[in-house]
């Protein structure tokens, strides 16, 4: 394996090695493009081989600024090896060795960042299983990158005892069902480290076991305002975690807002980058061209820490710098931003908007990486109108409509799924699947599906008393259900898992349940609803329940749901992105 090398890519320098095999920093021959390659050893096993396959079609899927992005998979008799986006920066665990704790909003940030990138890994089904400060890369512009899913296993499934003991959740000490609460739980330990500088639980082995699995958690070693935070993420029981990453966001950003104001996020990134790019000889770039680009980095860590002090914003649309030194011109590009930066050969950088990157993923035959500017294209749905049977039992058959809608970005339209216009919005279900509407005085309900099938069931309310009803039943500490206790005493919750999801505008609430409305479906099934509720106050659930194996349309049905429901409010794509992920992830919590 130490002779192979994948063909086309120039190597730099090794940037680390271990039993399994080695990561390097290479050089695309053609486009100069710096790229990161993870080789495994001539001698790996099977299992070893399909570990990296999965790792591949996690980060070819994933859609996240803080996760690496894939460029290849190559195999071959001589090796295996996945090529990615080369991340320039520092490693958490040499930010924490260098600078020890970080303070609170500096650690918040690297949390959030954290978590949003194991959120996507969660929307895709995917547990990391260990994060840790070595797999956390902090860029020059302070936002945070996940760079190794080494280990990751699908949730659901029996995955064994692996993990960095210093963050291992107390279930994953022995074999266990992966769950994104065990993620979770190592964030949370990590951000205490970040916080304190100091890890949660140290000793040897057996003191750690006990530690994680009894030991009290260490509450006292953060700013008051963060103990609750601390509490519920390093919880024992993972029943008592947030749920995922996504939901764990959430909390986070409350608990920062009333602790450190609406703009903590901005300070802690301007902390974090300033203590990056006071590294920034260790950025694996840092000696990229020439002789004479050791010294050149020491001016770009000059240049990068004055940036980051006062330009961090602008920075993360176009982070690139360049620095001469001793006549030799060296390239300094600031990956990890939200727009998604990539180098090309030297002088220039590419910017890739939208979260998207041109480039061929899978497949030995495919061409080299090419990152370029490309726009993220949205899917185009089929649309069927549903007849609508009135109160008088007259069935009415809707006007012609558009015979195909443009999903928005966030909807992922699942295999054989189209649009069903209703008189309420779209819904997305099976193409096969029967719909159906229904009008009556005071109520209405549109359907997909059917008793015993997949169905996804969309109601509306237009009597006071059934309103309030719905009201207390998905929005029990809103106004209006105040407001409906009193005049209906009855009125009470009754949704299994209910959570708030903020969803970025305060005129729009969103409210997510674990309900199955009575029915049921040969196990596994998931059962889902999702309401939405503007400033009328009255909600619009949609419902869906499905086998397991559908449970993508369940996810893009109540995505659909909700981004409908947004239009004409403030909430910005980055809310509509995390609240997309967060409907995501809870689906995969409703599994009976």
């Amino acid at each position: 394996m130490d002779g192979w090398r994948v063909e086309g890519y120039a190597e730099v320098r090794e940037l680390g090695a271990g039993a399994q095999g080695r990561v390097v920093l290479a050089r695309h021959e053609r486009s100069g493009t710096p790229v990161a390659i993870k080789y495994l050893n001539a001698s790996a096993s099977e299992e070893e081989r399909e570990r990296l396959r999965h790792e591949a079609r996690m980060l070819g899927q994933a859609e996240s600024p803080h996760i690496a992005r894939l460029f290849r998979l190559v195999e071959g008799p001589d090796g295996a090896a996945i090529i990615m986006e080369a991340v320039d920066g520092v490693s958490l665990k040499e930010l924490l060795a260098r600078h020890g704790a970080l303070g609170p909003e500096a650690s918040l940030s690297v949390l959030k960042g954290s978590l949003l990138g194991l959120a996507a890994a969660h929307a895709l089904g995917v547990v990391h299983r260990d994060y840790k400060p070595a797999n956390v890369v902090v860029p020059a512009d302070g936002r945070s990158r996940l760079v190794d899913f080494g280990i990751a296993a699908p949730a659901g499934q029996e995955a064994g005892g692996a993990g960095t003991p210093y963050y291992m959740a107390p279930e994953q000490w022995d074999r266990h069902t992966a769950t994104p609460a065990t993620d979770v739980y190592a964030a949370t330990c990590v951000f205490v480290e970040c916080v304190s500088g100091r890890r949660p639980f140290t000793g040897n082995r057996a003191e750690l076991v006990r530690a994680h699995r009894t030991g009290e958690v260490p509450v006292e070693t953060v700013p008051e305002p963060l103990r609750d935070l601390v509490a519920r993420g390093m919880a024992k029981d993972p029943a008592d975690r947030p749920a995922s990453a996504a939901v764990f966001v959430d909390d986070l950003e409350r608990t920062a807002r009333e602790a450190y104001g609406p703009d903590w996020e901005s300070r802690g990134v301007r902390a974090l980058a300033a203590s990056a790019v006071a590294l920034a000889a260790l950025f694996p770039l840092a000696a990229w061209v020439v002789p004479g680009g050791a010294s050149a980095a020491g001016s770009a860590a000059a240049q990068g820490a004055a940036h980051a002090a006062g330009q961090t914003a602008a920075q993360s649309a176009a982070g690139h710098a360049a620095a001469k030194a001793g006549g030799a011109s060296v390239i300094k590009a600031f990956f990890g931003s939200a727009g998604g930066i990539a180098t090309a050969a030297a002088g220039t950088a590419v910017v890739v908007g939208a979260g998207a990157i041109a480039v061929q993923q899978f497949g030995k035959d495919d061409p080299a990486p090419r990152p370029t500017a490309t726009r993220a294209v949205a899917a185009v749905a089929s649309v069927r109108a549903c007849p609508v049977t009135g109160f008088d039992g007259s069935t009415t058959t809707p006007a012609p409509g558009p015979a195909q809608v443009r999903l928005p970005e966030q909807v992922k339209l699942p295999k054989d799924a189209v649009a069903y216009r209703t008189g309420q919005g779209y819904l997305i279900g099976p193409a096969s699947a029967p719909c159906e509407g229904s009008t009556g005085a005071n109520a209405g309900v549109n359907s997909i599906g059917g008793p015993g099938k997949l169905q996804i069931t969309q109601d509306w309310q237009g009597s006071v008393g059934n309103i309030a009803a719905q009201v207390c039943n998905y929005f029990p500490n809103s106004p209006e259900a105040a407001k409906a206790r009193r005049d209906f005493p009855s009125c009470t919750s009754q949704e299994r898992g209910r959570q708030d999801v903020p969803t970025g505008d305060p005129s729009l609430r969103l409210a997510l349940a674990a309900d199955a409305n009575g029915q049921q479906l040969a196990r596994p099934y998931v059962a889902v609803t999702l309401a939405v509720m503007g400033s009328n106050g009255v909600p619009s659930p949609v419902g869906c329940l499905a086998p397991l194996a559908r449970a993508d349309v369940c996810t893009a049905a109540l995505t659909y749901w909700f981004v409908q429901g947004a239009k004409g409010t403030k909430i910005t794509k980055a809310d509509l992105d995390r609240v997309a992920a967060r409907i995501a992830a809870y689906v995969k919590t409703t599994v009976h």
